[in-house]
């Protein structure tokens, strides 16, 4: 298992990152809650991870802090919920938030995000209530706001244009592609960066 890798920052390409760790490249997909968080790239980042070994694939999933991987666990576990599922879930609302949906059974909430249906949301609030009750990770905030005035310029790679880059991201969690143009179209004022408009997009969405 890969619990956590320290490395420098060599690519961001929301929701993925490239960490180079003792030469070794690592693809890591995070949550955009986590995302937000990472240094610009050449800068030196810690991610804690969880390791996924399919038939056809193997897979590392990243987050800021323990506690929002300790959730991302427990989101997997439910029935028919998947790492891109959990990812998807994890990127449309921070982890704080997610919480309070399950202890306050705030089924509206989750069905706003790509591929949480009704039923699939029902499910997660009879399944995790008990579960995420007193979901307190010991020595690690579960919630993670994008620190207001951070600066996100220049700190990650553009390969298209800033709201390109940002319907490929939202398309990657999973959103359709109407809702995502649409969606980033409404939000982006001039000289906004990729992440930005991510951020404003889900923020949206919610």
């Amino acid at each position: 298992m890969i619990g956590r890798i320290r490395g420098i920052v060599i690519e961001k390409q929301p929701p993925e990152v490239l960490i180079e760790a003792y030469g070794v490249g690592y693809e890591i997909q995070m949550p955009m809650t986590s995302f937000y968080q990472l240094p610009a790239v050449g800068q030196e980042a810690v991610i804690y991870t969880h390791f996924v070994v399919r038939e056809d694939a193997q897979l590392l999933f990243g987050f800021a802090t323990k506690g929002e991987r300790a959730l991302f666990r427990e989101l997997i576990k439910a029935n028919g919920v998947g790492p891109k599922l959990a990812l998807t879930i994890l990127s449309g609302m921070s982890a704080s938030h997610f919480i309070f949906c399950v202890q306050h059974q705030d089924v509206n909430a989750l069905i706003k995000l790509p591929g949480v249906g009704r039923k699939t949301a029902e499910r997660l609030l009879v399944e995790l209530k008990d579960r995420l009750a007193d979901f307190i990770p010991e020595g690690n905030s579960v919630s993670l706001p994008m620190p207001e005035g951070k600066s996100i310029e220049n700190t990650f790679v553009v390969s298209d244009s800033p709201k390109d880059e940002a319907v490929s991201a939202l398309l990657a969690l999973g959103y359709k592609q109407p809702i995502a143009s649409k969606t980033v179209n409404t939000v982006y004022k001039d000289g906004m960066t990729s992440e930005t408009i991510i951020r404003e997009a889900l923020r949206s969405m919610l």
